[in-house]
């Protein structure tokens, strides 16, 4: 019998793709055969119908899987596509059976199938198909990855427990700052189990897994790089500067690990973000290039400037589409998730296999 596991989350960019694939790179190092499969292909480079899911494409090659795309991503849930749905364009019953046929397929004589769920646990729900509905299609068991700063964050999971129901395994905290895991620890998880949900792990953030680089951020943006500081710096988040110099440095100074985005023409926010000690870098829009005052004091402060040709709102979007998803999805941060998942979570239990099981013969 295939052991099918999908692994959804309580919202948006929190590591699904990197644990689904690590999850299925540790069970093939205890002997597993397994397979791989994006039912909705949700992370799209375009508008277009045909675009493909970066993610299954990452996948096929890591866990080394003959598969065609359309196979392990049946539904390409473009903004097209849901155009379409709600036009009556689409037929639910169709695309549910076109995602359980091709799951027979790919899951013939695997031993483990990771399903890996799209966008949120809710992404679906117009045909059918949110990752609640996946699992019951396909008979999966359900890990939850969730998120944890404070224990409000517990009233997601629990909600999400209530859509899953029976189907849920248990739950997976990713990316717990050290300042959260005594909460989390001591107070969060024995609620959870007193609620009869299992906690299979915690892992802990790390800043290469959580952000991007400013030169990968330049890369994706197609921005000009104007000065000459370094920048390898991390930027975890956005600040927007819309406001007066004043209200902008109070602002600018309590947050970190971030990029201002505002008009190439605004030099008193512009200089403002240069006074706050978290500020990673300037991204400036319009096409507007900043004066040479500006450009020198940066310099000084090793702030990299980032110039982009687009509107303000237009870069506001692209950027958090970016930094959303962390560092671009590859081998070695697949490799990466495999260690953090080794040493903070019970692997084995996920996976369906006892310890020491890989070195059995039959």
């Amino acid at each position: 019998m295939t052991k099918t596991l999908l692994v959804t989350s309580t919202e948006e960019g929190t590591g699904k793709t990197a644990v689904s694939i690590a999850l299925g790179m540790l069970a093939k190092e205890r002997g597993l055969d397994v397979g791989y499969m994006k039912p909705k292909g949700t992370r799209l480079r375009s508008r277009v119908g045909k675009t493909l899911d970066e993610d299954p494409m990452l996948a096929r090659e890591l866990l080394e899987m003959d598969a065609e795309m359309h196979e392990l991503e049946p539904v390409v849930y473009s903004p097209t596509f849901i155009e379409q749905v709600i036009r009556g364009q689409e037929d639910s019953s169709d695309l549910q059976t076109q995602v359980k046929e091709h799951f027979e397929t790919l899951a013939a004589g695997r031993d483990l199938m990771i399903v890996e769920g799209g966008g949120s646990l809710t992404t679906g729900g117009i045909v059918d198909l949110t990752d609640a509905d996946i699992a019951e299609l396909l008979d999966a068991e359900v890990v939850l990855l969730g998120g944890y700063d404070t224990p409000a964050d517990i009233d997601g999971v629990l909600a999400a427990a209530r859509q899953l129901d029976d189907r849920l395994a248990g739950v997976l905290f990713n990316a717990v700052t050290d300042d959260a895991f005594d909460s989390l620890e001591t107070d969060a998880v024995p609620f959870l189990e007193s609620k009869g949900i299992s906690v299979h792990g915690a892992l802990p953030r790390e800043q290469e897994l959580a952000g991007i680089t400013v030169e990968d951020l330049a890369d994706e943006l197609g921005a000009e790089i104007l000065t000459n500081a370094a920048t390898d710096e991390y930027v975890e988040r956005f600040s927007v500067g819309a406001m007066g110099r004043d209200a902008a440095l109070r602002h600018f100074r309590r947050t970190r690990d971030a990029a201002v985005i505002t008009g190439g023409d605004r030099s008193e926010v512009q200089t403002a973000a240069l006074q706050a000690p978290g500020i990673e870098c300037l991204i400036l829009t319009g096409g507007h290039r900043p004066t040479g005052a500006v450009v020198g004091k940066a310099e000084e402060k090793g702030v990299p400037i980032l110039l982009l040709q687009t509107d303000t709102l237009t870069a506001i979007d692209r950027a958090e589409g970016v930094v959303s998803e962390g560092r671009t999805k590859d081998a070695e941060t697949v490799e990466r998730m495999q260690e953090l998942l080794a040493s903070h979570a019970d692997v084995d239990g996920l996976i369906g296999v006892q310890s020491g099981s890989d070195s059995d013969d039959e």
